[in-house]
């Protein structure tokens, strides 16, 4: 029996992994499909005349079985692949982008919405469900419902293509990453603090090699920048992180991104738009190409002036230790390290061991806790990986969620860090409670502990997860993260200010071995450093959100890698530092549609997160009651129901400017 086609009589609807077999995702997908084809046939057949109950209620629940496989399915090809998951993600490419074009192609089924749309003035819905009717039928038309014939032809095989090229691009990335290290000798762990040397041998022992290794995890590499000495290791492997997606041979993607890009191109044109930027913005908050470039600008200048002058302090130190060249990208973290230590007294040797990852999952439980009254209670259920974890979540005594959170790096998983649900919310068929997955990257130790910056990540993963958790919705389709692309990360980011909340550092983050809370002068030291080499962060950042617009703003570029060299080139981006992601492994923009034109999303949201803030602070009380029940009310519960900007608007009273960013970053007075 296929336990994936069977009702899951488990505790809390979990998926039963214990039972769960590679071979058994082929059969299921194939029956899953099977079945919501027949009921979208049925739908679009329908002889009675088109109502919201038998067109979008319908349509809601016409994919059940396929919701739950995928759920499943992806979950797990993103964080703990295999080689069938991986043949299996390549051949699913096709055949779901296919179908998605069967339904939103289905011109029976459209005319029933168009019908609905025309008539909706007359047809007694609520606000959340004229609202899900005109994102259905924004969806079948951005989707090609209105083309015909030859056009409506090209338009499902371009996507057809773009499925399998996104496919492409993740896995080859995931080889790369996957296969390469740098061996270390004993002498080469000079000057590593010991979590370094720990994870490094780690790193070793699950690449089955006898000694310490550096890998392409950024939860490894970032620190061997920081602290290695050895210059000629720091670029051999910043060079080997750089090259990700760039190395010849079959997992090379540069040519994968140009014919993405090319092929974004001719969809934005079948669909009667100047450029696939403006296809893709359109339904953002940010609207146009225009209004993300003036953002970005409007935080590049000062951003980038910051960089040049901390760049001329870090050369200093570089020229002092001896070496006359210029300093390069690989030198920035290690004499940015040194820096740091030597005006704010900051070593990230002392704060690791007040930052076990332990301490930090307490303390994210307890700001959802005092901000919005919910409890966790850890499980123990099967899971599909002995690293993942689960808590039931619950409110005054009542089932909310299932949190699952999946922290270390491993062969087997994606880089990077990300939440995803393997069940939504919803309360049309009865009320589903979420299952909630934070996946993360962290070196694995005993204990683990984390850097501050990854104590953030948690922090703002788990803010997603908290806009899963809270949703409060009748229909799935704008449940919890279906959001605007450039609202989606308002929620996570927003989470990450409750990590710097004093009272919230000086309760948690206590040290490992003898629980002594950290000292406060160490915590104040920690504050006061809370810009500390953001003129790097943003260029790193913006220079990437900049080379993603560009690259879909106009004609698409032959050569994406000489299209990402000229815009660095027009904005003068500092020699020191590259962007964050280029090109061959910008997996934001070139995995799927995500982010693409939309990286700039993160800033977006950050003019509004540094702004929601202010709300808790002008109360007098980071976690006052009543600022809190706004936040849920107006934006972790509604979900897609309304318009982002009215969202926002409800909950603070206008739209913010672009002030409260740029005092976050530390960059105002450079404007």
């Amino acid at each position: 029996m296929n336990a994936l086609l069977t009702q899951w009589d488990t505790e809390f609807g979990l998926p039963p992994f214990a039972q769960i077999a590679d071979a058994d995702f082929g059969p299921a997908f194939d029956a899953a499909l099977t079945e919501a084809r027949a009921n979208i046939a049925a739908i679009a057949g329908a002889t009675e005349a088109p109502s919201f109950a038998n067109t979008i209620e319908a349509m809601e629940q016409a994919e059940a079985a396929l919701d739950r496989v995928s759920g499943v399915f992806y979950n797990l090809a993103g964080a703990d692949s295999t080689d069938a998951r991986e043949a299996l993600q390549r051949d699913l490419a096709p055949k779901m982008s296919a179908f998605a074009s069967e339904v939103t192609n289905n011109k029976a089924l459209f005319a029933r919405i168009e019908a609905l749309w025309q008539a909706r003035a007359d047809l007694g819905l609520t606000p959340e469900q004229l609202r899900v009717l005109t994102l259905y039928r924004q969806m079948f038309v951005r989707s090609g419902a209105l083309l015909e014939g030859a056009e409506a032809a090209r338009l499902t095989a371009v996507k057809s293509r773009l499925a399998v090229l996104g496919t492409q691009f993740s896995q080859n990335l995931l080889a790369d990453e996957r296969s390469w290290f740098m061996p270390l000798s004993e002498d080469d762990l000079e000057g590593l603090p010991d979590f370094v040397v720990a994870s490094a041998r780690a790193a070793g022992a699950e690449k089955g090699v006898d000694g310490p290794v550096v890998t392409l995890s950024r939860s490894l590499i970032v620190p061997f920048l920081q602290f290695s000495p050895r210059r000629a290791l720091r670029q051999k492997a910043y060079e080997a992180w750089g090259l990700r997606g760039a190395n010849g041979g079959a997992t090379d993607n540069r040519a994968v991104a140009a014919e993405i890009l090319a092929l974004r191109a001719e969809r934005a044109k079948l669909l009667g738009y100047a450029s696939f930027a403006d296809y893709k913005l359109e339904p953002e908050m940010a609207k146009t190409p225009a209004a993300v470039r003036d953002l970005l600008m409007r935080v590049w200048e000062p951003a980038k002036r910051k960089a040049l002058a901390d760049a001329d302090l870090l050369q200093t130190r570089l020229h002092a230790d001896g070496i006359a060249g210029p300093l390069e990208p690989w030198d920035w973290r290690y004499y940015s390290e040194k820096r740091r230590v030597a005006e704010h007294d900051l070593d990230e040797a002392v704060l690791k061991p007040y930052l076990g990852l332990e301490a930090i999952l307490a303390a994210q439980f307890d700001c959802a806790n005092r901000l919005f009254g919910l409890e966790f209670r850890a499980l123990d259920v099967p899971l599909y990986h002995p690293d993942a974890r689960a808590w039931e979540v619950t409110r005054a005594g009542v089932h909310v969620a299932v949190f699952i959170g999946d922290y270390f790096a491993r062969g087997s998983k994606r880089s990077g860090a990300w939440c995803s649900a393997m069940r939504s919310q919803r309360k049309l068929g009865g009320d589903v409670r979420p299952i909630v997955v934070n996946v993360c990257n962290f070196a694995k130790g005993d204990p683990a502990l984390l850097s501050y910056d990854d104590a953030r990540t948690m922090f703002h993963e788990f803010g997603h997860a908290l806009h899963q958790m809270l949703s409060n919705v009748t229909y799935g389709f704008i449940s919890g993260t279906s959001v605007a692309r450039d609202f989606v990360e308002l929620p996570s980011q927003l989470y990450e200010h409750w990590m710097e909340v004093p009272e919230v550092l000086e309760k948690h983050a206590r040290h490992w071995q003898t629980g002594a809370p950290m000292p406060a002068d160490l915590l104040q030291r920690l504050l006061d450093a809370g810009t500390y080499d953001q003129g790097f962060a943003t260029v790193e950042f913006i220079s990437s959100a900049l080379v993603d617009l560009a690259f879909h703003e106009g004609d698409p570029p032959a050569d994406p890698m000489q299209k990402q060299a000229e815009v660095l080139e027009s904005i003068g981006m500092p020699s020191a530092i590259r962007m964050r992601h280029a090109t061959p492994h910008f997996a934001h923009v070139f995995s799927g549609d995500g982010y693409s034109s939309g990286y700039y999303s993160y800033m977006w949201s950050e003019v509004m997160d540094a702004d929601a803030f202010a709300a808790f602070e002008e109360a007098g009380d980071p976690f006052d009651p009543a600022t809190a029940a706004r936040l849920e009310q107006f934006i972790l519960s509604a979900g897609g129901s309304e318009e982002p900007d009215q969202l926002y608007t409800k909950f603070r009273g206008r739209m913010p400017g672009v002030e409260p960013l740029l005092k976050g970053r530390g960059l105002l007075e450079e404007v």
